[in-house]
């Protein structure tokens, strides 16, 4: 029988996280907070809402998330504000509205949370998901970026993610990179005819973001063309040599990708991306991409402050650990006290007991909502506890819950000061018991 179509429905390319699904973000959320403590990233939140020009001058007007899939909006003060595509420049925006400039140096942040990108919905990928990003401010040396790259494989290989691999380039930076565009602008446009109707818009405006193209025909054209690290200068090839031996000395596997740029205007020097080993020949989306982005902080706080970070897609983790059947299970306490209860006035004392229990971190389950103490007890017997908490009227006004046990149908009255106690030490000789 066909469902009818509900008035209200979550919004095109948007969803609700059912519990079971949620086992898997909390995962990896928890394994990404334990790395980012012991590693010294310090947890920051952003709004969700920026300033939208604060997108348009750090990730480009020409890229395809403020051209395309930037959520605006025009407040009745008359302010636009955007929904938060990426991370980077909120952290870098904070960095210098909260005085983290003197702060000892390097700062490393960590933040994760949702982000909006209006672009068509499909397989892994939704207008609304979401990042662990890890940025470090003020460090220039190789091994920032590196840090990086080995933070995310450790959390990937925790996830149980073991064959990965790092696909890394070098775009250079404001020394090398405009006489290589031009190189690339020359090539290009001989083949200007051969390339996507999209390139050839790019082709005018940013010619790398044509390396960046998944059409096949516009890959064929770029594969034949310069690659730009023969043309870095001396200290980016320098750079980028020094972050090669690094992960080589790690043992992290890589592919030098000559044609690696990622989709922002933003970056310099080292780009990467973490790929499944057996996605790496398909071109699969990367579970995890960034990169150097020295000129960031000058364009937003002025300052010639270097910079590296990297994000990881939530989605697409989750998305590979379910392909793979990397089972993950939510941790659940396994009570074996059910706290049976009839009339109003029992009710009110189960809630005090329940927070007793809570207290003393001894596991109980219930059902409130019911009156019924033949249901009750069912439900007790589906979940297997071991013993039942009764409550009633008479109860309360003795002060004394009668604790029964659910193999042996022995009970007794229990002094309510006591009923803690008692309740240990039963669940106490049920181990013992259970060991012989």
């Amino acid at each position: 029988m066909k469902k009818p179509r509900l008035k209200f429905q979550t919004p095109t390319g948007m969803r609700d996280i059912l519990p079971e699904e949620e086992a898997y973000y909390e995962r990896v959320y928890s394994i990404a907070d334990q790395y980012a403590d012991f590693y010294g990233f310090k947890k920051i939140e952003t709004p969700i809402l920026e300033d939208y020009e604060l997108f348009v001058k750090s990730t480009g007007p020409t890229t395809d998330i403020v051209e395309k899939q930037m959520y605006l909006l025009k407040t009745k003060g008359g302010e636009y504000l955007a929904l938060r595509p990426e991370f980077t420049p909120s952290l870098a925006r904070s960095y210098f509205e909260n005085g983290m400039v003197a702060w000892p140096h390097p700062v490393k942040l960590y933040t994760r949370g949702p982000l909006f990108r209006y672009e068509r919905p499909q397989a892994g990928r939704y207008r609304q998901f979401h990042q662990i990003n890890f940025e470090t401010f003020g460090s220039k040396k190789p091994i920032a970026e590196v840090e990086i790259i080995w933070l995310f494989v450790k959390i990937l290989e925790k996830l149980g993610i073991k064959n990965i691999v790092v696909e890394i380039n070098s775009i250079g930076d404001s020394q090398c990179r405009p006489y290589y565009k031009k190189v690339l602008t020359r090539y290009l446009k001989r083949n200007e005819t051969a390339l996507c109707a999209t390139c050839r818009k790019r082709l005018k405006r940013n010619p790398l973001r044509v390396l960046d193209c998944k059409e096949v025909r516009c890959q064929k054209i770029v594969k034949q063309g310069p690659q730009i690290v023969d043309y870095l200068c001396e200290e980016c090839h320098d750079h980028f040599e020094k972050v090669l031996e690094y992960l080589e000395a790690l043992g992290i596997p890589y592919i030098l990708n000559p044609y690696l740029v990622r989709g922002l205007d933003y970056y310099t020097k080292t780009v990467f991306e973490i790929i499944p080993q057996k996605d790496q020949e398909t071109r699969q989306s990367a579970l995890v991409g960034g990169g150097r982005y020295d000129g960031l902080l000058k364009l937003i706080g002025k300052q010639d402050i270097p910079a590296c970070g990297g994000a990881g897609g939530v989605e697409r983790i989750i998305d590979f650990l379910k392909e793979e059947n990397i089972s993950v299970k939510r941790k659940e306490s396994t009570p074996e006290i059910f706290i049976a209860q009839l009339g109003d006035e029992a009710k009110i004392e189960s809630l005090k007991l329940i927070e007793e229990f809570q207290k003393a971190k001894i596991p109980v389950t219930f059902q409130l909502s019911r009156d019924s103490l033949t249901n009750q007890l069912k439900i007790a017997n589906r979940k297997k506890v071991k013993y039942v908490i009764i409550i009633g009227k008479e109860e309360v006004l003795k002060k004394a819950p009668i604790l029964r046990n659910m193999e042996t149908g022995d009970q007794k009255s229990v002094p309510r000061n006591r009923l803690i106690k008692e309740v240990k030490n039963a669940l106490k000789k049920e181990k013992r018991t259970r060991l012989k």
